[in-house]
């Protein structure tokens, strides 16, 4: 059981708890911190269960899993509690011009929400829900806490640490974090937004035995009566069932960082939604029945802002392969950017796992404070390959491992060693290289 929240200090705060922000949250805890994990919406699990982004992508690159160690853990349990049949084959982009077919981890959201309230709760983490980022608190010129909007009034929350797990650089924006300038210039070169949604009463069977020059006829069929809005027919199902959960949305020209754009994007998202599902029915085999069963109770946002830090990701360090002392993670890809001005959408898989330092994780000029998840400093294109949910969630172990040294030793987060984070990570059984893969594997 999660405990109920009466402290307001604690060693470890951590804001929000999507992907990254949960694991995080466990990671600290279990390295001796004392942890306050503050999420927004009524579950963890963020991307995939509030935005219904019912797959992980991002642990394997090519045939080599690379994520291995509380993630890995958390895709057990998930199974365990029969919210998903293990790893399987995906196409990325089913209908798209150049389609991916890469491993995922499919799952049943539903199930996903209890499991991270176990593994949160079975951690020690503290947890409020409901309780939406208004301000920080800073001590000694550095961020000391968060300030929470809950139902019961704003409430403080102090720690010798903050993980930033937003998304959307929240906490770091509030403080005062230099942010990449193409991130916050031009909202409309960004990439899309989703609403993804949920029909039953579907044949997946006669769906997938359809030759994929017929799904990408039907999609552009679809597009060019604007009844369709991308490339793309793909979806997950849950285990055993006849659902289809699609991602077949696309939300152009938005901000997401604007409160009306953002609100029209839901509203949009559910006429495009309205619109593809009755295509569906009447144009693609298998969808003859199906009706919608769920619309995602949140518009699912690829980009924002993306802080400056101690080392900016490319995605020529991606490509070339580049290695970092300080690797804390490991990225996989695929390198996946959504054209934000079209229906397209340019999916490539990196040669090999990739490094991501710790430095892309520390924020220029500001103390007290890690940034994690799709928020890191990285270029546009470096941040397509590395902000999956599996990578999310290898950032947030080395995030809350990070958080739990910093706060036992008393240091500020720039001053621990990169080694001494190596090295726990490895302890707790995070790859950092292609021979770690291979240990975990074999």
């Amino acid at each position: 059981m999660v405990r109920p929240m009466h402290d307001t200090e604690y060693d470890v705060v951590v804001a929000g708890g999507g992907a990254s922000g949960l694991i995080a949250a466990v990671a600290a805890a279990r390295n001796g911190a004392r942890v306050a994990l503050i999420e927004r919406e009524s579950c963890l699990g963020g991307t995939a269960t509030n935005a219904y982004v019912a797959q992980y992508v991002g642990f394997f690159n090519h045939n080599t899993q690379a994520v291995w160690g509380i993630p890995y853990e958390l895709t057990r349990r998930i199974i365990s509690a029969g919210g998903s049949d293990d790893f399987g084959h995906y196409t990325m982009g089913e209908a798209a011009e150049n389609p991916l077919t890469i491993h995922h981890f499919p799952f049943n959201p539903e199930i996903v929400k209890y499991v991270a309230d176990e593994l949160a709760g079975e951690a020690g983490a503290d947890v409020l829900l409901h309780a939406q980022i208004c301000d920080v608190l800073t001590a000694n010129g550095a961020v000391g806490g968060v300030v929470a909007e809950t139902i019961s009034g704003r409430r403080e929350f102090s720690g010798k640490v903050v993980i930033d797990a937003t998304g959307d650089a929240i906490v770091a924006s509030a403080a005062g974090v230099p942010m990449l300038q193409d991130s916050v210039d031009n909202p409309a070169a960004r990439q899309p937004m989703t609403l993804s949604f949920r029909l039953s009463n579907v044949d997946v069977a006669a769906f997938r035995r359809l030759p994929r020059q017929r799904k990408r006829a039907l999609a552009l069929k679809g597009i060019q009566s604007g009844e369709l809005f991308w490339e793309s027919m793909s979806f997950v199902s849950t285990p055993g069932g006849h659902d289809a959960i699609c991602l077949m949305s696309r939300i152009t020209g938005l901000d997401a960082l604007d409160d009306e754009d953002l609100s029209d994007a839901e509203r949009i998202g559910r006429r495009q939604i309205h619109s593809i599902a009755a295509f569906l029915k009447r144009e693609v085999p298998g969808f003859e029945n199906a009706i919608i069963a769920n619309i995602a109770p949140r518009v699912g946002v690829r980009e924002t802002r993306r802080i400056e830090g101690e080392y900016l990701l490319t995605g020529e360090d991606i490509l070339q392969q580049r290695r970092f002392d300080d690797t804390v993670a490991l990225g996989c890809g695929p390198m996946d950017i959504h054209d934000p001005n079209g229906t397209g959408i340019s999916l490539h898989m990196p040669p090999a796992p990739f490094d991501i330092p710790m430095r892309t994780m520390i924020p220029r000029h500001v103390d007290g404070l890690i940034v994690t998840g799709r928020a890191i400093c990285a270029t546009q294109e470096a941040n397509g390959g590395a902000r999956h949910m599996a990578t999310a969630m290898a950032l947030g172990q080395a995030a809350g491992t990070m958080a739990a040294i910093a706060a036992a030793r008393e240091l500020p987060v720039r001053a621990i060693s990169a080694s001494a984070v190596r090295d726990r990570l490895r302890a707790d059984g995070a790859a950092l290289s292609t021979g770690d893969c291979e240990r975990y594997a074999g």
